[in-house]
């Protein structure tokens, strides 16, 4: 059983940057980001794999967000750049131990989330 919690999360302006950090309890073979916004459905964000060596982004980050991993930590970070007011969201950390990919449905382990608001 893997635990996962983020931090970092806050209120911001829009063009402003914050980095939220997850917390793990172990060594997924993949972490990723999503995040939900009210009246939406969650949304994937971003992913990286074990190594780091691999990650991917959705379109609507791409260029601004960035996924890193400190595995000798157990930590995984989102740095989000040029924040605009359409990222408020609750962001969670997800892992699994063998799937790589953008559905929720398939990770086993979630963080508890942390509120990023983006105001304009």
């Amino acid at each position: 059983q893997v635990q996962l919690a983020e931090s970092g999360g806050g209120l911001v302006q829009a063009g402003e940057s914050l980095r939220l950090s997850c917390a793990s309890s172990g060594r997924p073979f993949t972490m990723a980001w999503f995040r939900h916004a009210p009246g939406k459905e969650r949304e994937f964000v971003g992913i990286i794999s074990w190594s780091g060596g691999s990650s991917r982004y959705a379109d609507s980050v791409k260029g601004r967000f960035t996924i890193s991993r400190d595995n000798p930590k157990n930590m995984v970070y989102l740095q989000m750049n040029s924040l605009k007011p359409e990222d408020t969201a609750v962001y969670y950390c997800a892992s699994d131990d063998t799937y790589w990919g953008t559905s929720p449905r398939e990770y086993d382990y979630w963080g508890q989330g942390t509120q990023v608001t983006v105001s304009s």
